[in-house]
């Protein structure tokens, strides 16, 4: 069984009330109600999303050990809160946080946190849900990275935009139908940049959120960018801007 898998109510409870970082956690419809109750009492306090599911989903996760309707999933890594990323951002030189919303290729996410820690990106925000999570396929994809770049999982991603503009962050949209080109922007200030999912991009209250929408250029027959490869770009070009000779 992997790891980041907690089996059985007991674990989940223990886990919970020790305070490891759990990404999810799984119960059966049958299970008491004072025993869901508390669980989901814990998981709230957290804010650890809590999904009914049936048995063979429960089956599954537990790969053959005795679940008793509830299975957790830990993260590979804990999270921190958005006032944690603003107290990394303070300093001398400018501040710069990515979100992303609602990336739920692993591969992407570990991809970003990768090329976040090379720039020296200050965090990365992502939704607690409809979005995939620190896992172990994440950290293994960041090689390494994981360990250095603090990552906020917060529940809504308009409200904290909003609340990062209330602490002085610009907010910039990545955009297909953007209105700028975005080596033409000027990245020089407290900035916050939005990337999108990989099947819809971002959301259109998301997009409404942005102070401004950039895009990348695209010349091929191909419509638009893996979401790692476009966060890279705009990652390097703050850097570029802001570069001191």
């Amino acid at each position: 069984m992997e790891e980041n898998v907690i089996v059985g109510r007991n674990p989940v409870r223990e886990a919970l009330q020790a305070g490891r970082p759990v990404n999810k956690i799984f119960m059966s419809s049958k299970i008491s109600a004072g025993v869901a109750g508390e669980i989901k009492a814990f998981a709230k306090e957290r804010g650890i999303p809590v999904q009914v599911v049936d048995k063979q989903r429960l089956d599954r996760l537990a790969q053959g050990a005795n679940h008793q309707g509830m299975v957790a999933i830990a993260a590979a890594k804990g999270y921190v809160d958005v006032d944690d990323l603003l107290c990394e951002s303070a300093g001398d030189r400018l501040p710069l946080l990515f979100i992303l919303d609602e990336i739920n290729d692993p591969r992407n996410f570990g991809a970003i946190l990768r090329t976040a820690d090379a720039v020296g990106v200050d965090g990365v925000i992502i939704p607690r849900h409809r979005a995939v999570a620190i896992t172990p396929a994440v950290a293994k994809t960041s090689a390494g990275a994981v360990e250095y770049v603090p990552v906020a999982r917060v529940t809504n991603i308009a409200r904290t935009i909003e609340y990062l503009k209330e602490k002085g962050f610009w907010i910039a949209g990545a955009h297909g139908d953007g209105g700028q080109l975005y080596w033409d922007v000027d990245f020089n200030v407290p900035l916050a940049i939005v990337v999108g999912g990989e099947d819809k991009g971002l959301s259109r209250l998301v997009r409404n959120k942005c102070d401004f929408l950039i895009k990348i250029p695209m010349a091929g027959r191909v419509g638009s960018l893996n979401a790692s490869v476009a966060a890279a770009l705009l990652m390097y070009e703050v850097l570029r801007q802001r570069r001191r000779d």
